[in-house]
């Protein structure tokens, strides 16, 4: 599981430069707001911008010491406080979290360890029981793997690994009562 730590750089999801819709204040009064995405941890997060341009999917500096476009990060949000755009956003946006981070996410198919005598961290991925359990584990133990594409590759029934990291992840962020966060922290 996953030790949380500050998050460092987060993706733009949403600028609302009237601030939040919801907000009952006067428009003058409130402030403007981005949603994003947290890179490591895919911590879903409120920033108050400074008065610069950001675009949706940019990549923002959110970590210790001076920020070029963040003045500060306000809070951490659920999913249920995302607006629509940024729902819509998320799932390409973790696509390519995803896709960029391949090494870290291939390395759980090889690290991946039971969490109980009946359940292994594998089973929490979408479409995986036991039978490919057992496969992606012998696989593993004759080498381990080293790419999206060379899992699919020797796994014949996972031709899409990366798809089971994004289902999970999303499934992590939009259900507040999954049990075990794999790859969020709650």
């Amino acid at each position: 599981m996953k030790v949380e730590k500050k998050e460092i750089h987060a993706i733009v999801l949403d600028v609302l430069q009237k601030g939040h819709p919801d907000d009952p204040r006067p428009v003058f009064k409130r402030e403007p707001i981005v949603q994003a995405i947290g890179i490591e941890q895919f911590k879903l997060l409120e920033l108050v911008p400074k008065n610069v341009e950001i675009t949706i999917h940019e990549n923002v500096y959110i970590g210790d010491g001076e920020r070029n476009k963040i003045e500060r990060v306000k809070r951490r949000i659920s999913y249920e406080e995302l607006t629509q755009t940024a729902r819509l956003e998320l799932p390409f946006v973790i696509e390519q979290l995803v896709k960029e981070r391949e090494k870290d996410f291939v390395q759980f198919f090889n690290k991946a360890i039971s969490i109980s005598p009946k359940l292994h961290m594998l089973h929490l991925l979408p479409g995986i029981g036991k039978k490919l359990m057992w496969e992606i584990l012998g696989e593993r133990d004759k080498k381990p793997f080293e790419s999206f594409a060379e899992i699919s590759q020797r796994i014949k029934s996972i031709p899409h690994p990366e798809k089971m990291i994004i289902a999970r992840v999303l499934e992590e962020l939009q259900d507040p009562n999954v049990k075990y966060h794999v790859f969020t922290t709650k």
